[in-house]
């Protein structure tokens, strides 16, 4: 197999609006970039410029705030799962030492009127920001909605129904996370093995991610090289899941990827990304598909929800005690 020194780029549009011989080359060439370097580079998302740059602008200015004010919106009952999340919270699982971040969940906002498959908590919005909500719901709506297209080219691949993942995904536990690595004035200050996001693999099935502000992001290749991510304006760069990985009995495999620290002398500099992880309704089975089990490929993990799976993650990651 061909190592990529570079994520492939694909265009949506060849899924959604091309004959039936782009449609089945993009299927291809998705379920081959996941088996190979993790990522993929989308054109044709659904975000727009515009609305991509006033969420960063918005996100700016809340992290900007003093932190006692930004402390009225973590709600440590929720484990991190709706509103601010303090510095020091989250490490990556197998580390002890916190990432250097501060971030904030959106989570599904419920439409009076409309049925969803579990109880979910309600958001949690800055007052002092007052344009956070519109945008950070409309980018979430944005996402999920790419999200399910790709699940379904997915499901393609894996030679499922194409629809397999709609009524398991739609409406469900997903979670956009706006993050801010924050400037460190004095490197000694903080622990020598302290990074902004140690390597990990995301816990949910896809995770799609807007261009951050400034570089870092690495993906561990299989042969073990870091290979730095970037994506162009115009994209937005996808990754395989923990969930995903599970489900397939790790056909499709989640992709380990870490964000490392600027040299020293740009240590002052802040650093914004905003991800969206995409979640199954927590109701969802990760057993292995029975048509990723042979005897070359025998069964890897022992059967689980999506709910019980984020439990045991939230605990492995700090964010529950």
């Amino acid at each position: 197999m061909k190592l990529y020194d570079e994520i492939p780029s694909l265009d949506l549009n060849d899924f959604k609006l091309g004959d039936s011989a782009k449609k089945s080359k993009f299927v291809e060439d998705l379920g081959n970039a996941f088996n190979n370097i993790g990522f993929v580079a989308i054109k044709n998302h659904g975000l727009s410029d515009e609305l991509q740059n006033r969420l960063y602008e918005a996100v700016k200015k809340f992290f900007a705030l003093p932190d006692e004010i930004k402390k009225k919106y973590e709600r440590e009952d929720l484990h991190g799962q709706r509103g601010y999340v303090s510095k020091g919270k989250e490490h990556a699982k197998g580390r002890n030492t916190a990432d250097l971040k501060e971030f904030y969940h959106i989570g599904q906002e419920i439409i009076p009127g409309e049925e969803y498959p579990e109880e979910y908590p309600a958001n949690v919005f800055p007052e002092e920001v007052p344009e956070f909500k519109e945008l950070t719901v409309q980018t979430f709506r944005i996402l999920e909605n790419t999200g399910l297209t790709l699940l379904r080219a997915i499901a393609l691949y894996l030679q499922l129904p194409e629809n397999y993942f709609d009524d398991k995904a739609s409406k469900g536990n997903s979670i956009l996370r706006a993050i801010h690595y924050y400037p460190i004035e004095d490197p000694d200050s903080v622990p020598p093995d302290a990074v902004r996001a140690g390597e990990h693999g995301d816990i949910n099935l896809i995770t799609l991610l807007m261009g951050a502000s400034a570089d870092g992001l690495q993906v561990l290749r299989r042969d073990g090289k870091w290979i730095p991510i970037t994506a162009l304006p115009e994209q937005i760069v996808v990754n395989v899941g923990d969930m995903l990985d599970r489900l397939t009995n790790h056909k499709l495999k989640s992709t380990i990827h870490r964000v490392v620290n600027p040299p020293r002398e740009l240590m002052n500099t802040p650093r914004y990304s905003i991800p969206f992880f995409m979640h199954p309704r927590s109701s969802m089975s990760l057993a292995c598909l029975s048509n990723c089990i042979d005897e070359q490929n025998p069964k890897r993990y022992e059967d689980i929800t999506a709910g019980e799976f984020l439990e045991q993650r939230l605990l492995e990651i700090g964010l529950k005690k």
